[in-house]
């Protein structure tokens, strides 16, 4: 086992009340990928500016290896002393760290890296936070949320870089889907403690349920424990008053140990208040389309939404996905195009960009319009205190403000809100962002079980493979053109089908070709053709020229995966690149001549 390069023991850390962090560790050895698992609340962001070296622990030992370099992805980059992005991401390399490394990352983050900081959203500060931490390829990565504002195509690139870097990761993420394929350990933080899973994300649920079913067990044996000695006390025969002394003593010990045990926080509790039901049909578009200057929107697009559909609607940032999410509830008017809105709609919106939220509102005020201390829930009076414990917020935060919030507690808020309000059309836009684990198997089961309608906007692939019954995406994901198509399904099968459909495309295009090929075989005297002396070489061959050639390419991305090579031999790298180009056109020629001739033979053999 190899030393570890970070690490955290015994961590205490309390800001009044109740402590944060009570005996958390962390220990992080050279190509860990370590997922940091908890509650909203929990401490896990805490954990990690210790960690980088932001906040201070009050007890606790916290080692860093002298030579690791350490890097932590910033919720809130600080932009005040760059003029460009290319200028703020190059400030975090070191003396020995590649340049060309930022402008790669820059250019698959979708910057070109001449924007001015100052000016960039949400999602835009987000990539050049990353590019900034990924640049120098630290020893140690430590990001938190690296996925928020992310597209789902940068999602899957970042999985990839990740997936190879040669950093020792610590990252939080509410993403299911990005910590399973990312992960290869676990680390769960658990009312102030830390426990760890040396395996992915993938087996953590299951194994956290086994924890909390031993603890539960524990518990209950400390019960019976303490009940048999109280027996003993009051009924039992009278032994030397010195052990009599001992025995109390252990009891004690036991009956503080019961009474100091500090259960699992609860889960979220909650329904959609119920709403008339809408008309069987909720949303007709028919032909519509939106164009800003000469960038098309949305080109024709034509939809039936029918009452109890749950529709997802997926994209990179800027292919319109708001736009067209608003043209299909009567926000925006198509340029043309009709859009018709069913009767006895109750719309409840979720705003992913939470400017419903004033960050000097409080808690109670917010969540029952300033109405006073109750408000009405699937048609009953319900106090504010009360509807809120569901939520998991305590008592004494009604009367404070939001912006004390944490960005989980604030989606958990709105989360709430929105589900007192009677509704039959819930439009969800990027509902999953900043939400613990629990809470999201909550809205999974609200969206699934939601009896009107729901048209959501998500990057979490794991939430719309189980929630949603079609997808709305761009016909070409890459360059989208204003071309939208629904597909049957969730996220994964809207994959699958887009691939059934290039792959029946490539088997059609060869099909037209065929005749092409029939003509260039020898005519023969029998009624069954059959392949000249020249085609049957190159059937016989051509394979293993194939894996010649695959073997070629494969050395050469074996050469070009050294990240220093383009340092240090720029010339050396340019030219593999295009013998690599060179290697992979022929290759596809020859597959392309083999599957002809193989398609040919078959025909000929009957």
């Amino acid at each position: 086992m190899a030393p570890p390069i970070l690490k955290l023991d015994d961590i205490f850390l309390s800001f009044g009340g109740a402590p944060l962090l009570a005996g958390a560790s962390l220990q992080v050895e050279p190509g860990d990928k370590i997922c940091l698992v908890g509650r909203n609340g929990s401490g896990k962001s805490t954990l990690l500016k210790i960690a980088a070296g932001m906040v201070e622990a009050q007890s606790g030992e916290v080692f860093r290896h002298p030579s690791s370099t350490v890097r932590y992805l910033e919720q809130a980059p600080d932009f005040a002393d760059f003029s460009t992005v290319q200028a703020y991401a190059e400030a975090g390399l070191g003396p020995g760290d590649d340049p060309y490394r930022v402008a790669y990352l820059l250019s698959h983050l979708g910057l070109i890296g001449e924007e001015d900081p100052n000016t960039l959203s949400g999602g835009e500060s987000r990539r050049a936070a990353l590019a900034r931490v990924l640049a120098p390829e630290p020893d140690i990565l430590l990001l938190d949320e690296p996925t928020n504002h992310l597209d789902l195509p940068t999602i899957e690139w970042l999985e990839g870089e990740l997936q190879k870097t040669r950093s020792a990761l610590v990252l939080i993420s509410h993403d299911r889907r990005f910590l399973e394929k990312v992960s290869t350990a676990t680390v769960w933080l658990d009312r102030g403690t830390s426990r760890r899973l040396d395996r992915s994300f993938g087996h953590f649920e299951a194994w956290r349920d086994q924890v909390l079913e031993a603890e539960e067990l524990e518990q209950h044996k400390l019960g019976k424990a303490i009940e048999r000695e109280e027996h003993w006390l009051r009924y039992g025969v009278t032994a030397r008053r010195k052990r009599n002394m001992r025995r109390l003593g252990e009891l004690q010990t036991m009956r503080s140990q019961y009474r100091g045990h500090k259960g699992p926080q609860g889960t979220v509790q909650a329904t959609v208040s119920d709403a008339q039901e809408s008309g069987k049909l909720v949303i007709e578009a028919e032909k519509i389309t939106k164009s800003f200057g000469d960038r098309p929107i949305v080109t024709p697009f034509s939809i039936r939404v029918h009452r109890g559909d749950c529709i997802g609607l997926v994209g990179p940032n800027g292919a319109g996905k708001t736009t067209l999410l608003k043209m299909l509830t009567g926000q925006l008017s198509p340029d043309s195009g009709t859009i018709k809105l069913g009767t006895n709609l109750e719309i409840a919106t979720l705003d992913q960009k939470r400017e419903d939220l004033d960050p000097e509102d409080t808690l109670a005020n917010y969540l029952t319009d300033g109405r006073g201390e109750n408000l009405l829930v699937n048609g009953e009076q319900r106090h504010v205190t009360g509807y809120m414990k569901e939520f998991l917020f305590q008592p004494e935060q009604a009367r404070t403000p939001i912006k004390s919030l944490s960005g989980g507690e604030r989606a958990r808020l709105m989360l709430a809100r929105i589900l007192s309000r009677p509704a039959n059309l819930l439009i969800l836009d990027e509902p999953t962002n900043d939400l613990d684990i629990e809470t999201l198997d909550l809205l999974q089961e609200v969206v699934a079980g939601f009896p009107g309608t729901v048209i959501l906007v998500s990057h979490d692939r794991d939430f719309l493979d189980r929630t949603v019954t079609s997808t709305i995406a761009p016909a070409v994901p890459d360059a989208p053109d204003g071309r939208w198509i629904e597909y049957a399904g969730g996220y994964t099968d809207m994959l699958a089908q887009r691939k059934g459909a290039i792959e029946e495309r490539r088997k059609a295009e060869k099909a037209a070709e065929k005749p092409k090929a029939q003509e260039a075989a020898p005519s023969t005297g029998s009624s069954k053709g059959k392949l000249s002396f020249k085609q049957k070489f190159a059937l016989d061959n051509l394979p293993k020229e194939m894996a010649k050639a695959e073997a070629e390419i494969a050395k050469r991305e074996q050469v070009m995966a050294d990240p220093n090579l383009f340092t240090r031999d720029p010339a050396a790298f340019t030219r593999l690149a295009a013998e690599m180009e060179k290697l992979r056109t022929g290759l596809t020629k020859m597959e392309e001549e083999w599957l002809e001739l193989e398609m040919l033979r078959e025909e000929l053999e009957g």
